[in-house]
């Protein structure tokens, strides 16, 4: 655990940091239409890449790696052991010089997260969980208190951007009602996951569930005593893009069951 750790805040030293409020001129550039990538990005994935292998010799998707070759993503399904990894998770929060990001790696076992590492540089914070065992900042145990007894004194946060516009509103407009508080969330996984850990959200709806971006985040949340489950109520397990949508993770099982109700009317 500790080893994963360094690599991922070595990387990040060496190639990540140094960037931060000091991309130049071609350093950022455009993967797909709307998602950017940085040379920050590509080269930590490499080192990081590297580096897992040297540490257990399976396969790594990378998110960038996946950008490239979308096959390479199949080894989830088809590998024993996976490697996930997320070199910037919030790039454009890294762009815009907000301190809004992270660097993340997940180990994945016959399709179940077992280890979870996220890193936030601007903080020097490390979240690590591991299955069975529990999670951690820094080396403390945490433990996701309950959320309060109302949902009317609930922070949440509703990530659906990639829905249909009439579903958005929908879900919008039924969770300002319901909750006390609706928060826009901060553009990166590996910071939001960690604020609903240590309590400044009580749940939060994810539409979008690339792998790299939710492994490491939902075993932190799992580990620490909440809930991060498919809308069906299955615990949430890491897909190649393309497969299921929708993941919603919260403080504990009354609120996630509470949170569904009202957004879905169920």
């Amino acid at each position: 655990m500790d080893k994963v750790a360094e690599i991922l805040a070595e990387a990040s030293a060496e190639v990540v940091e140094p960037r931060f409020r000091a991309l130049a001129a071609g350093e950022v550039m455009e993967k797909a239409p709307g998602d950017l990538v940085t040379i920050a990005d590509r080269e930590a994935e490499v080192i990081i890449e590297r580096r897992l292998r040297e540490l257990l010799p399976v396969p790594v998707v990378g998110e960038e790696a996946v950008a490239a070759d979308p096959a390479l993503a199949q080894a989830l399904h088809s590998e024993p052991a996976v490697w996930l990894v997320d070199p910037v998770d919030g790039t454009s929060n890294f762009i815009a010089g907000r301190p809004d990001y992270a660097v993340m790696a997940s180990l994945v076992r016959a399709g179940q997260t077992v280890a979870a590492w996220i890193w936030q540089p601007a903080t020097a914070t490390c979240y690590s969980a591991e299955l069975g065992a529990g999670a951690w900042r820094n080396g403390h145990r945490l433990t996701r208190t309950p959320a309060p007894a109302v949902p009317a004194k609930w922070r949440g946060s509703v990530k659906s951007r990639y829905l249909d516009p009439a579903s958005h509103r929908r879900l919008q407009t039924s969770a300002a009602a319901a909750f006390g508080e609706l928060t826009p969330g901060r553009n990166a996984a590996g910071i939001e996951y960690p604020d609903l850990v240590e309590g400044a959200l009580d749940f939060i709806l994810y539409w979008r569930t690339l792998p790299w971006d939710h492994a490491p985040g939902s075993l932190l949340v799992t580990e620490s005593g909440g809930v991060s489950a498919r809308l069906d109520g299955s615990p949430y397990r890491p897909e190649a893009p393309g497969g299921e949508d929708g993941l919603l993770v919260a403080a504990d099982q009354e609120t996630w069951q509470q949170t569904r109700a009202v957004l879905f009317g169920e």
